[in-house]
């Protein structure tokens, strides 16, 4: 898989400096960087508000469930995305641009991606309407007066994601290993593991930590596929507008949300089924996008 042309042109400039220990050190600047972006959001609100406040505002990260803090949230992915672009700057030597790919095919494989999960998941939301009845949250004129903010908040928040996992660790796996079993799924494994939120989604934690990493596997091989970033992107920011902004489950990220849903995250009788339907909703997305986008 690796030998296909558009991958091999996007993991060339990860070939340069491709020691394994480069990368482990990598991952220890993409921390360092992140942790050091959360001390200066906590920096900046102590100056504002007073240290007491900060530490509360810091907290309620846990808890999105208002726009101020769900913004909040969002804000903390700018450390996430300058970290794999630090790391392959420090470590590589290589520039941001090398992450995403092509710009032109970035750009417009973002695009179709966008426009066929609106399509599709457009489709699926009618028939889910017609079992469920989604619950208003914020009120329209409050929701269209965030939406401008929330929209970049998640296109941040989906390429910093897209940028370490598909980008940064994808990338350097590939450029020191020929098996596909270890760029591909090392990434999107990592990717599910770090959605294990047993609080949030009780007994349903590993069923989303399994779904999670099966879309990370999807978001790999368009990225193979394409030899850009672009269509893992575009799946993936399509995929948060519509959980996060649109219909939010209760439970999860919710202060964006013009509505949510009648059940809980964890309610496992409702959402192990969805997330079964969610799952085969992406293969053909994936069959559709690998279609399109065929060179």
């Amino acid at each position: 898989m690796a030998t296909a042309p558009p991958f091999v042109a996007f993991i060339a400039p990860a070939r340069r400096y491709p020691q394994i220990w480069r990368l482990l050190l990598g991952i220890v600047v993409c921390v360092i960087v992140f942790v050091a972006w959360l001390a200066l959001i906590f920096a900046v609100l102590s100056f504002s508000d007073g240290m007491e406040e900060a530490a509360q505002r810091m907290q309620g990260l846990t808890d999105p469930v208002t726009p101020g803090r769900t913004l909040l949230l969002l804000t903390t992915f700018v450390g996430m995305a300058l970290a794999p672009i630090v790391a392959a700057r420090l470590l590589h030597r290589r520039g941001a641009a090398s992450l995403f790919g092509p710009r032109r095919k970035v750009v417009v494989h973002f695009c179709v991606a966008v426009i066929c999960l609106a399509v599709i998941y457009g489709g699926s939301l009618l028939l889910w309407s017609q079992n469920f009845d989604a619950e208003p949250n914020l009120p329209p004129r409050l929701w269209f007066a965030f939406l401008p903010f929330a929209l970049l908040g998640v296109l941040v928040q989906t390429a910093a994601e897209e940028l370490l996992f598909r980008g940064y660790l994808m990338q350097q796996l590939a450029a020191r290993f020929r098996s596909a079993l270890i760029y591909m799924l090392v990434p999107s494994l990592a990717f599910g593991i770090l959605h294990y939120d047993p609080v949030t989604m009780g007994s349903n934690a590993w069923a989303v930590v399994g779904s999670t990493a099966f879309f990370g596997l999807i978001a790999a091989d368009l990225t193979v596929a394409t030899g850009s970033i672009g269509a893992a992107w575009g799946l993936h920011f399509a995929n948060n507008v519509l959980a996060i902004l649109v219909i939010s489950t209760k439970g999860t990220i919710t202060g964006l949300a013009i509505y949510l849903t009648p059940y809980d995250a964890s309610d496992v009788e409702i959402t192990g089924p969805l997330l079964m339907t969610d799952m085969i909703l992406i293969i053909l997305l994936w069959v559709v996008l690998r279609t399109l986008l065929r060179r």
